[in-house]
């Protein structure tokens, strides 16, 4: 006997059914230490100073490697100011190749994802902000610059990392 022609088939939660759909939190949500403040402000001093002595380089591999996933919004918005500072700093010219260096490391595909994440997160401020078009074009050359590297790869694991910067 078929079921009746009143039936919703498009209401039926299909994943419920199945227990091998079912995702366990801790790989949807990875756990992120909490990070202190003092942290933050200590690593963005760390970064200024290599910037002062010309190392534009090891201040944003020291920046990308050093993430807050687990401050709070102040403390992420400050080593989103740090990031943006040292990215300001880095002549268009000198860009390639730092890119090229940084990609060349072992964890170089992590540092030019968190990069991008930085990247966006700049170009959602600076899009509310006024006055701001300077930033949004060195946002823009270095996202060029880090999809010219990396690919566009970087830009869907950006998007589908749940840990935020």
């Amino acid at each position: 006997m078929s079921p009746p022609l009143t039936a919703n088939y498009r209401l039926i939660d299909i994943d419920a059914l199945d227990a091998d759909a079912q995702f366990p939190p801790e790989l949807l949500n990875p756990p992120c230490l909490p990070v202190d403040i003092s942290e933050i402000q200590g690593l963005a001093s760390q970064c200024r100073q290599l910037l002062q002595r010309g190392d534009q380089e090891g201040a944003l591999k020291v920046a990308l490697e050093n993430v807050p996933y687990g401050g709070d919004e102040v403390g992420k918005d400050l080593h989103l100011q740090t990031v943006l500072e040292i990215l300001s700093s880095i002549r268009s010219s000198e860009m390639a190749s730092t890119l090229s260096r940084l990609s060349s490391l072992p964890n170089g595909t992590e540092l030019l994802d968190v990069l991008t994440k930085y990247i966006y997160k700049g170009m959602k401020d600076a899009s509310s902000g006024a006055g701001s078009g300077g930033k949004m074009s060195v946002l823009l050359s270095w996202h060029e610059k880090v999809v010219d590297i990396a690919g566009e790869g970087s830009i869907v694991r950006c998007m589908t990392d749940r840990r935020t910067v």
